[in-house]
């Protein structure tokens, strides 16, 4: 019988590296095959550029390592702990609750009534950016092919809304809101040109329909949640003590946070920053795999925060931001100006991750007349 042996598989660029290394220092370029000519050269690098590149790769093998750790710190976690997601959706949020030893339990969606009210409100929005660029605007009419499409769609939504599943005062004031953005596109289109009056008074005209909407979308919304975060506690019992939450959020809808406010009447007041913590990212939506990655992060920090530096939460906090902060007030001074920073916040601390100082003005819309 003949014998195969295994053969040597080399990678092209790898190959190439080592013939380049074997041409030695002290090659000269004219030395160098002619098929190397093209990408053949003598290589320098002083001893302060490879030290600084040594160093420099510490910092960046620190997340590989990071990476690695994580995943047994949040195996072990979830071992020990309940852990509740609240991740923001366009659907009015999901849940999702894991608990140790078991499969991860996902709630029930939010009533479809829900997207529908969401959806109705957000045609309006939706039909003031097709108009808002062209304001007054006689000589460009390209807004038109998009406005009547749109309408199109407004009128099939229209024409079923008897059909969906939107109950009472909810249906009604839905098919107003059709009713008036209809209208209003198709004046837009009779008269060619979209006047800055007549947007006005469009939106003055639809503004306490919308309100309503988003009032009744907003009390689907919460009183489904707090369902189902009621009856979550009740089953995990005494181990509500030990569960941890997180919910995410982009910049914009960080205040007044509906998932984080909801779960925050259930953890309570000490629990806030601790066991339950908001997550901030650059989009509305992320995966449940990237929530559980950041909450054992935060938490996997603290313990090394304790370890080095004495306190458990030190490490929830930019870590230079202390001294950060003295260097600011020390640099002000120095060119004359006075430090504007906000008052230091005590590591630990449970205020809201969102603003808390009181100002003048409005802060629903219920307040906006």
């Amino acid at each position: 019988m003949r014998t195969i042996l295994p053969r040597k598989r080399f990678a092209f660029p790898a190959l190439i590296s080592i013939m380049l290394m074997g041409l030695g220092a002290a090659a000269r370029a004219e030395d160098l095959p002619s098929y190397m000519e093209p990408i053949g050269g003598r290589t320098t690098s002083s001893a302060a550029s490879i030290a600084t590149t040594d160093v420099l790769a510490l910092n960046a093998r620190m997340f590989e390592l990071y990476g690695n750790a994580g995943a047994v710190f949040r195996q072990n976690l979830m071992a020990k702990h309940p852990i509740i997601l609240g991740l923001f959706s366009g659907a009015g949020g999901r849940f999702i609750l894991y608990r140790p030893g078991m499969e991860p339990l996902d709630a029930p969606p939010v009533p479809i009534a829900y997207q529908l009210m969401k959806s109705v409100g957000h045609s309006t929005m939706a039909l003031a950016e097709v108009v808002m660029p062209y304001l007054d605007n006689t000589s460009d009419t390209s807004w038109r092919a998009s406005l009547l499409a749109y309408r199109s769609q407004m009128q099939s939504a229209l024409n079923g809304l008897n059909a969906a599943d939107v109950l009472g005062d909810w249906q009604e004031n839905s098919r107003v809101i059709l009713q008036n953005n209809i209208a209003f596109m198709d004046d837009c289109a009779k008269n060619g040109v979209i006047t800055v009056a007549a947007f006005e008074d469009f939106a003055k005209k639809q503004a306490p329909f919308l309100k309503k909407n988003i009032a009744w979308a907003a009390q689907t919304q919460v009183g489904h949640w707090m369902d189902v975060l009621a009856d979550w506690k009740k089953q995990l019992g005494s181990a509500w003590d030990q569960t941890y939450a997180a919910s995410n959020t982009i910049y914009v809808a960080r205040q007044n946070n509906v998932l984080f406010s909801v779960l925050a009447q259930f953890f309570g007041p000490d629990a806030i920053n601790s066991r339950l913590v908001m997550i901030e990212t650059i989009s509305f939506t992320t995966t449940p795999e990237d929530m559980l990655e950041a909450l054992t992060r935060i938490v996997a920090d603290r313990s090394v925060g304790a370890a080095f530096f004495g306190n458990y939460y030190l490490m929830d906090y930019e870590l230079m931001g202390g001294d950060a902060r003295q260097a600011v007030i020390d640099e002000s001074k120095k060119r004359g100006m006075t430090p504007f920073l906000p008052p230091a916040v005590a590591f630990g601390s449970h205020q809201w991750p969102a603003l808390i100082t009181p100002g003048s003005g409005p802060a629903s819309l219920a307040d906006i007349k």
